[in-house]
């Protein structure tokens, strides 16, 4: 599991308009390299984003699909990773004065994404998404 925070010089309400905008999801999210596509109703619950995520010239096009939204303090997502599986990802937005605090979550959600999990993994995970997190602070900031 990679647990990351950030405190972002926002209110949760303009944190979460960054999240609720499915065209912003590859400036912030680490490997996202291009949205291919976003159903409308983004990011309420089952809802689906289209994704082609990769490092260089390695990509997948994938998913990611909201499990439950709650406005503008939860986002719980189900990301569809190609052959390396699926993880749960789970942001919380807690107010703190006139900002707000960010706890990122994230594990495996399928077998295949368990059995890679291991020290080395989840520093690599915890890197991405310390970066992904000063990403979404640079969007909301802006």
């Amino acid at each position: 599991m990679a647990r990351n925070e950030v405190v972002i010089d926002a209110l949760p309400a303009r944190v979460f308009e960054v999240l609720s905008d499915a065209t912003l999801y590859e400036d912030w999210v680490v490997g996202a390299q291009r949205v291919r596509g976003a159903d409308p109703e983004w990011p309420e619950r089952g809802s689906e984003l289209q994704h082609t995520s990769g490092v260089g010239p390695i990509s997948v096009d994938d998913s990611t699909e909201v499990l439950e939204s709650d406005p503008p303090r939860r986002l719980v997502l189900l990301a569809h990773l190609g052959p390396a599986g699926e993880a749960h990802v789970e942001l919380t937005l807690e107010q703190v004065g006139d900002g707000t605090r960010v706890v990122m979550v994230e594990e495996p959600a399928s077998p295949i994404g368990s059995k890679l999990k291991n020290p080395v993994s989840d520093g690599f995970v915890g890197g991405r998404n310390a970066l992904s997190l000063r990403r979404l602070r640079e969007l909301a900031e802006s």
